[in-house]
């Protein structure tokens, strides 16, 4: 029998969790699914950890390590069903996941993306991620647009998030040129083409392993070239602060890897009329008390949400 979803887990050294996020899928309550592992090259125990799990749903590649998109889009590439759905190696569902997004899918015939609302886990404490401007109660599902309603938390993330593989014609796969905020060009892409079926319901568990914002060691940062985007004829004011919000983002990961040009050049791309006051606070201070604030911010927050 063909599968249902195609549910698609790149690995690349996570032998902490890679059992714990493999269980969470084989205890769905809707089993019809494949499970497709890429292992990026990991040179720890995670590969030894997945071959332990006897489950005929489970499929195993192997590849060189080339970067989560690159492992992603060789599952996408292995994928059977019509329904892709990601999942990192050291995230979770609720059992229920791929039950209620199969009820969204049914409930939505026309749509093509749907996600669930997320939860976060960061050391010993869970916490929701928050929404600008969703109004729907709890258990409830819309239609949405990616811009309006990602201003905070994005709506789409790679563990709550699916989508039909026909989407690809349009939108296209990862983009393999970058290795961090791979995922937020692709939710851009996907969110100039498709609105989105949200449920306001927190099925989908991200755990945060490192916080690469506040590691000073992190040495390699690549933006996304925010002028991609400029011809797709999106002029809506939400769109517009979407990317404001994100240019100032990789501005301040240029700031703390110490890469003076590339930060003044996204610093002068910035409209300052959209940013608050701590955000500009944040951009015009010395790197020592960026971090400062940060780590104040940080720790005053961690409940709630996380920079």
């Amino acid at each position: 029998m063909k599968p249902f979803f195609s549910i698609i887990i790149p690995l690349f050294n996570k032998e902490k969790h890679i059992k714990n996020t493999l269980q969470s899928v084989l205890d769905q309550s809707f089993s019809n699914f494949e499970v497709i592992i890429v292992n990026d090259g990991s040179t720890d125990n995670s590969l030894n950890q997945v071959n332990a799990v006897i489950d005929e749903r489970i499929k195993v590649y192997s590849i060189e390590n080339s970067g989560v998109s690159a492992a992603r889009n060789y599952g996408i590439k292995k994928a059977q069903a019509e329904y892709i759905a990601f999942l990192d190696a050291d995230d979770l569902w609720e059992t229920s996941f791929l039950e209620y997004i199969t009820k969204l899918i049914d409930s939505y015939p026309k749509e093509h993306v749907f996600a669930t609302a997320l939860k976060i886990k960061k050391n010993t404490d869970y916490y929701f991620a928050t929404y600008r401007n969703l109004t729907l109660d709890d258990g409830e599902s819309k239609v949405l647009n990616y811009f309006k309603y990602s201003l905070d938390h994005s709506l789409l993330h790679c563990t709550c998030t699916v989508f039909n593989k026909g989407i690809i014609k349009s939108v296209g796969t990862f983009d393999e040129s970058l290795t961090t905020s791979e995922d937020t060009d692709y939710w851009i892409r996907i969110g100039l083409k498709h609105s989105i079926v949200f449920l306001n319901k927190p099925l989908a568990i991200h755990q945060v392993v490192n916080n690469g914002l506040t590691k000073s060691n992190r040495k390699k940062f690549k933006s996304i070239d925010f002028s991609k985007y400029e011809d797709q004829k999106n002029h809506s004011s939400y769109f517009k602060k979407f990317i404001n919000k994100n240019k100032f983002s990789s501005a301040i990961k240029y700031k703390f890897v110490g890469d003076k040009i590339n930060f003044q050049k996204l610093k002068n791309e910035i409209d300052y009329k959209m940013l608050n006051f701590k955000q500009k606070l944040l951009l015009m201070t010395p790197l020592y008390v960026t971090k400062h604030i940060i780590n104040i911010y940080n720790s005053l927050s961690k409940k709630k949400n996380y920079f």
